[in-house]
C-alpha cells in the first residue's frame, strides 16, 4: 500500500514538475538582464497561443478520439464539466465575500476557482494509471485507448466553458460599475398630471421600448458575445464535425488517412501550446514577487475552494448521478468526472488576464502556489477516487 501511495505520488507530481520547471525558464527570460520575455513579448506570443496554439490543440486531441458512440456513451461529461465551473464560480465569490480582495482582482479569483485544469493534468495522470498492471482499470491497452477519448472531450469542452463562460464572466466582474446620473431635487421636474394625455401614453411606450432595447445593448456589449465564437470555440466545433462524421474521419483521420498529414500537422503546432502558456505564466511571475495585491487570506481561499470544497462537491454530484443510473457503472468513466473537481486553476486564466492587460502578476502568484501544492492533491484525490469507484 505504501509503495503504490508513492507511485501515485511520483505519478501525479511528474506534470505539476514540469509545469514549474518551464514556469522558472519563462520566470529566467522575463530577467531585466535576459529580458527575451518581456512585456511586449508575452503580449504577442499571449496572441499566438490564443489563436494559433490553443485551437490546434483542441481540434486535433478532440478530433483524433471522439466519434458518434463515444459522445452518446459520455454525455453527461459535458454537463459535469459546467458543473464544475458553476460550482467553482460560486465557491469563488464566496471567497470574494469573505476576503474583500480589490475589485480589478475579483474576476480573477472567481475564474481560479471556476476553471480547472483539463487539459495537461489529465492527459498525464490518466495514462499513468492505466498503465499498472492490475489496476482498477482493467487491461491497460482499453484503459489507455478509452481513457485518452474522456480526456479528450474533457478537455475540448473545458477549453469552450472557459473561452464562453469564464472569459466573459472574468470580463464582467473586471468591468467598472457605471455611475448613476445623480437625481435632480428640483421639484417642479417631478410636476405630473393625474390623467396622462395619449400623446405622452404614446410617448411612455416608446420610452419603455427604448429602455428594453438599451438594456439588451448594453448586456450584448458586456458579454461580448463574438468570444463565444473564440478561435478555441471554432476549432472544437470543427474537431466535432470531423470525428462524427464517418466519411470526414476515414480521409483525415488515421494513420492511413489521405489527408493525415493534415492532423499531424495541426498536432504537431496544438504540442506547443502548454510549454507556451506556462512561459507566460513564469514571465508575469517576476512582476508578481515585485509588486502583488494579492492578499494571503484570498490565495489560501482559491486553495480551500479548488483542492477541498470543489472536490467533495464532485464526489456527492458523481456518486449522485450514478445512483440515479445517469452515468454507467465504468470505474475508469466516473475516476474521469471525479478528477475534473481536483486539477488546479487552467493555464488559459494566463492568456485571459494578458489580454485584459489587468492581473497577470496576481494570476502568476495564485498559479505558483495552486500548482505549489498540486502534487498533494493529486496524490489524495485521486486515491480516493480509485477506492470510491474500484
Amino acid at each position: 500500500m505504501t509503495m503504490k501511495l508513492l507511485h501515485l505520488f511520483i505519478t501525479s507530481s511528474k506534470p505539476v514538475v514540469e509545469i514549474l520547471l518551464i514556469t522558472i525558464v519563462g520566470f529566467y527570460m522575463a530577467l531585466d538582464g535576459v529580458n527575451l520575455l518581456g512585456q511586449d513579448a508575452r503580449k504577442y506570443l499571449n496572441n499566438i497561443v490564443f489563436y494559433v496554439f490553443s485551437p490546434s490543440l483542441i481540434g486535433s486531441r478532440l478530433a483524433d478520439s471522439v466519434t458518434y458512440e463515444s459522445l452518446v456513451k459520455m454525455w453527461f461529461m459535458p454537463v459535469n464539466v459546467l458543473l464544475t465551473f458553476i460550482i467553482g464560480s460560486f465557491l469563488g465569490w464566496i471567497v470574494i465575500v469573505i476576503t474583500k480582495p480589490p475589485p480589478h482582482l475579483r474576476g480573477l479569483i472567481v475564474g481560479c476557482c471556476a476553471a480547472g485544469n483539463l487539459g495537461n493534468m489529465p492527459l498525464i495522470i490518466v495514462p499513468a494509471i492505466c498503465k499498472e498492471r492490475g489496476g482498477p482499470f482493467g487491461d491497460p491497452e482499453n484503459c489507455q485507448k478509452y481513457g485518452m477519448g474522456y480526456v479528450a472531450l474533457s478537455m475540448a469542452m473545458g477549453s469552450v466553458y472557459i473561452w464562453t463562460y469564464v472569459y466573459n464572466l472574468m470580463r464582467v466582474l473586471n468591468s467598472p460599475v457605471e455611475t448613476q446620473p445623480s437625481i435632480e431635487s428640483d421639484y417642479d421636474t417631478y410636476k405630473v398630471p393625474l390623467i396622462p394625455s395619449k400623446e405622452e401614453e404614446d410617448n411612455q411606450k416608446v420610452g419603455r421600448w427604448d429602455k428594453v432595447k438599451r438594456r439588451i445593448v448594453s448586456l450584448s456589449e458586456k458579454v461580448n458575445l463574438s468570444t463565444i465564437f473564440a478561435p478555441s470555440t471554432i476549432a472544437a466545433m470543427i474537431a466535432l464535425v470531423v470525428g462524427l462524421i464517418t466519411p470526414l474521419r476515414k480521409l483525415i483521420i488515421g494513420n492511413g488517412a489521405p489527408l493525415g498529414v493534415l492532423q499531424d500537422s495541426v498536432t504537431l503546432v496544438g504540442d506547443g501550446a502548454i510549454p507556451a502558456m506556462t512561459l507566460i505564466i513564469g514571465g508575469n511571475l517576476l512582476k508578481g514577487m515585485r509588486s502583488s495585491g494579492m492578499k494571503k487570506s484570498t490565495i489560501i481561499g482559491v486553495l480551500v475552494a479548488r483542492y477541498i470544497l470543489l472536490p467533495i462537491s464532485g464526489v456527492l454530484i458523481v456518486r449522485g448521478a450514478y445512483k440515479l443510473d445517469l452515468i454507467t457503472s465504468e470505474p475508469l468513466y466516473q475516476f474521469v468526472l471525479l478528477i475534473q473537481y481536483a486539477v488546479p486553476p487552467a493555464m488559459n486564466l494566463g492568456t485571459i488576464t494578458q489580454l485584459f492587460g489587468a492581473g497577470e502578476s496576481e494570476c502568476s502568484v495564485i498559479m505558483l502556489w495552486t500548482y505549489a501544492l498540486a502534487s498533494v492533491s493529486l496524490t489524495a484525490w485521486p486515491t480516493f477516487f480509485m477506492w470510491l469507484v474500484a
